[in-house]
């Protein structure tokens, strides 16, 4: 089981649209660097969040809405991997260990700053929260696979 990082995304503080960048340093333990969630403590599943490029592409064909990957507030856009499967798992994003938390469904916040139906629409497809376990850097097209 493996797929591709095809975006990155991050932002600096709450409520901002998450800019697009080619790489981050991540720190385990702490999260991303540049991301307002980064902490020297963060909550279980804080450090990074993923979507399938594959669910907002359902997301289009089911609702008609076109969710860019910065709307969706998640860190990385990948595709060709199942994130669900990867909740009480190890996985590799290049050369970083992570482990799957639980699955990041839309919350309010993600439904107050995008459109009316995105809840609803990213029900069980939201992607996934995940805790970084090593240090590293992440960079579009590094390979994500199940450890």
């Amino acid at each position: 089981m493996s797929g591709v990082v095809e975006q990155i995304a991050i932002a600096g503080e709450p409520h901002a649209l998450p800019a697009p960048v080619p790489r981050v340093s991540v720190r385990a333990g702490r999260g991303i660097e540049g991301e307002y969630h980064r902490s020297a403590d963060p909550e279980p599943g804080q450090s990074l969040t993923l979507i399938a490029a594959e669910a907002l592409e359902g997301l289009r064909e089911d609702t008609g809405i076109d969710l860019s990957h910065a709307a969706s507030r998640r860190n990385l856009l990948t595709r060709g991997i199942d994130l669900d499967a990867l909740v009480g798992r190890r996985f590799r994003v290049g050369d970083v260990d992570c482990e799957g938390v639980e699955l990041c469904e839309p919350c309010n916040t993600l439904a107050k700053l995008t459109e009316r139906g995105v809840l609803r629409g990213l029900v069980h497809r939201g992607g996934l929260r995940a805790d970084i376990l090593t240090d590293g850097e992440i960079a579009v097209g590094d390979a994500v696979a199940a450890a």
